[in-house]
């Protein structure tokens, strides 16, 4: 008998179909374990102009910050979370960027 794959073609295809994200298809360890932070003066900050707290950046409107940004995907009430624009970086709720998308 064959292994059973746990990322099989058709578990993959039922997960998009579905429209779980992928993040979910991993194991429970991998998403347990935090990513490290993202340094304000990392180069892929400073391109989107990211702050740790949006109340430092002259850019950001009263009361935008990451955690309500479409791209936050922490969960809600968290102190950090990882962002879609930063792949394998945690980002401060409190924090912001030029990215910031309003949640729909």
């Amino acid at each position: 008998m064959p292994p059973v794959h746990p990322l099989s073609r058709r578990r993959l295809l039922r997960h998009l179909l579905s429209g779980v994200p992928l993040a979910s298809l991993f194991t429970r360890a991998a998403r347990a374990a935090e990513a490290p932070l993202l340094a304000p003066d990392s180069p892929e900050a400073k391109a989107l102009a990211y702050v740790a707290d949006a109340r430092s950046s002259k850019e950001a409107a009263a009361g935008n910050h990451c955690g309500d940004c479409a791209l936050y995907q922490g969960p809600s009430g968290s102190t950090r979370g990882p962002c879609q624009i930063f792949a394998g970086k945690d980002v401060q709720s409190a924090g912001w960027c030029r990215s910031w998308a309003p949640q729909m």
